[in-house]
Parts: C-alpha cells; structure tokens; sequence
C-alpha cells in the first residue's frame, strides 16, 4: 500500500510541477508579447538579433534546404517508379518542402544554432547578476532582452524559410534534371502548376509561430537559469530540446488546422 500511495504521489507531484511550467511559460510569452506594443523600443537591439537569427543562421538552413530537395527527389523518384508515376516528382517535392520541410528543417537547425545562443547568453547574465543590474538601473529586462528577440524571431524564419523553399526545390530540380533525366520544360511546367499559393502562405505561417517558439524558449530557459556554470548548460540543452519538441507538436496541429478537411 505505501508503494501505491509513493507512486501516486510522484505521478501527482510531476503533473502538478508539469502544470506549473505551462503556466509560467505562458506568463512570460504574454509579458514579452506586451513589452512589444508598449514604449520604449529598442531597435539596436532588435536589428542585431535579427542578423544573429537570420543573416548568420542562412548558410546552415540552406545547405539543410538544397540537400533536403535532393534527397526528396531521388527517394521518391524510387517509389514512383514502381507504379510508373515518376512525372509526379516535381509535384511531391514542391509540395513537401512548402508545406513541411522547410519550415520544419528550418526551424529545427535555428533552434539549435540560435536557442542554445540565446539560453547561454541569457544564463550567463542571470548568475552574473547583470540582469539584476538592469533592474537597479531602472530598465526593464523582459523589454530590453526579451521582447526584440521575440520579434526578431517572428520576423526572421519567415524570411529564411522563403529562401529554404526556394533551394530545396532548386535542389529536387538539378538532381530530377541533371541524374534523374527529367525534361527541364516539363519539371519546371509541373512545379509551378502544382504549387498553390496556400501552400507557400502555411508553410510562412509556421514558420513565424517556429520563430516564436524558439525565441520564446531560449529567452525563457535562459532568464529562469540558476545555479552558476551548470545550471547555464542545464539551460541551453533544455532550450534546443524544449523547442525542437514544441516545433514539432505544433507542426501538427497547425497543419490540422490549414488542412483538415
């Protein structure tokens, strides 16, 4: 009976724990969000996690797109031939690196470069007591740290994304073309029938909500870290994780929701 009534316990102990970090989560996303319709901003700021997210994320989300597209045409050029569906390779591949792949791989190689970057910076000044620092100079620190790297989020994985799908499907195009055989008229013909502006516009509208979740979680592990050098690191693993798990939950139901019938 003691082990039963221990094994509830910890089960009860873990929701209730689980529960509170929902919450505390979705207070700090609501408090960042505020800081951005509220004066002052900080655009000096803002610009420069811009180009930490987007400039200097681009050559790793990049070769991620064009070697994606790649790999996509040639696997399914495989499964296609089977049933002598091989013209329905542009097709797929468009499809498939607009609506998933590339905001997903985007999101996930950002989440790796960038959030671990942004919970270690973060950290870092949580157990040096700069953020505290801000405080007593009068500066708000959920408005000078947070809020520009929300935005900056929001606005640059969009931006990357665009440029992802436009390799990846340059890249399913110089393998079906160039190894494969592919008529360039014709792959080029398919591609640009096939796709739709719906599928570009969710494909865009994940991305934006990627950027968030990735801004939203190594801003949150970071501010919240404790405990010197180790507690930094226990910040920026939980970061990467935390947001490449959120990426992929919401992957779903934002795709539920733009395309279940």
């Amino acid at each position: 009976m003691t082990m039963v009534l221990d094994f509830l316990e910890a089960i009860g102990r873990a929701v209730i724990g689980l529960c509170r970090g929902a919450g505390e989560l979705v207070l700090f996303a609501v408090q960042g969000l505020s800081h951005l319709v509220r004066p002052p901003f900080y655009g000096r700021l803002f610009g420069r996690a811009l180009l930490e997210i987007g400039y200097f994320s681009l050559p790793v989300v990049a070769l991620t797109a064009v070697f994606t597209g790649m790999v996509l045409a040639l696997q399914s050029y495989t499964g296609f031939a089977r049933f002598s569906a091989q013209g329905a390779v542009a097709n797929l591949v468009v499809l498939s690196v607009t609506r998933e792949l590339g905001p997903v791989l985007a999101g996930l190689m950002v989440a790796g470069r960038v959030g671990a970057a942004m919970a270690a910076e973060l950290g870092t000044m949580r157990v040096t007591d700069q953020i505290d620092a801000l405080s007593t100079l009068s500066t708000n620190p959920m408005k000078y740290l947070v809020a520009p790297r929300l935005l900056a989020g929001i606005i640059a994985l969009p931006l990357l994304v665009v440029i992802a799908d436009i390799l990846g499907v340059m890249g399913g195009f110089i393998v079906s073309t160039i190894k494969l055989g592919f008529n360039v008229n014709t792959y080029v013909a398919n591609t640009v029938n096939f796709v739709q502006t719906d599928d570009v516009v969710s494909g865009l509208a994940k991305a934006a909500v990627f950027g968030f979740l990735i801004s939203l979680m190594g801003c949150y592990q970071g501010y919240n870290s404790k405990g010197g050098a180790q507690g930094v690191g226990s910040a920026t693993t939980l970061a990467v994780v935390s947001a490449s798990i959120l990426i992929l939950a919401f992957d779903y139901v934002l795709t539920e929701m733009f395309f279940a019938q």
